[in-house]
């Protein structure tokens, strides 16, 4: 019997001295993961017009076809062919889109050659207040003014570049309105003349 007891003690030396320390690390967020997965595997593809990349310098990635993103890479990734709930998604990691003329997307911790540092990048938190605003003491109200402002500035300017990028986009879709009745003339051009 003292031979069981011996190893029962010797079993519980495989926790963790210290409560709430996780004894594996951190794994990254499956999204990342796939993220991550899909611009590797197309930089090994050998293909002349690319849908997704890196950057030159490996520091952010461009979509540079949406529509081909949404159609052919996300369904193989992703359970849905959506761009919008993809961008949604990398705005919820912190990632910031950093051209108005291309969607190309940055986060420090997001790198060529870096999947390592993946598990670093968390979801961004917001944490409403637990106490009414009439309990709390002057500094924190100072505080949580200070930090709405901010947040209002940063909506606000957000909100400036998303309609700016709407404008780019009705832009896009005028041209290829304009293109599609170019195409129909001649297409019926084309069905007229004589065989």
């Amino acid at each position: 019997m003292g031979d069981n007891v011996l190893e029962l003690n010797l079993g519980l030396g495989n926790f963790p001295s210290h409560v709430g320390q996780s004894p594996r690390p951190r794994c990254p967020a499956p999204f990342l993961l796939k993220t991550y997965d899909l611009l590797e595997e197309g930089e090994a593809e050998d293909g002349s017009s690319k849908i997704v990349s890196w950057n030159s310098q490996g520091t952010a990635f461009v979509v540079w076809s949406p529509s081909e993103f949404s159609e052919f890479t996300l369904p193989r990734y992703f359970k849905h062919n959506n761009f919008s709930s993809f961008i949604r998604q990398l705005n919820t990691y912190g990632f910031k889109k950093i051209s108005s003329k291309r969607w190309e997307f940055k986060h420090e911790k997001f790198q060529r050659g870096c999947r390592h540092m993946l598990a670093e990048i968390t979801r961004k938190k917001c944490e409403p207040s637990v106490f009414p605003a009439y309990l709390k003491s002057s500094s924190e109200e100072n505080a949580m003014t200070s930090t709405e402002d901010n947040n209002h500035q940063l909506l606000m300017e957000e909100n400036k570049n998303l309609k700016k990028e709407r404008l780019e986009l009705q832009m896009q879709i005028a041209e290829c309105k304009a293109l599609e009745v170019k195409l129909l003339a001649c297409l019926s051009v084309y069905g007229q003349s004589p065989k």
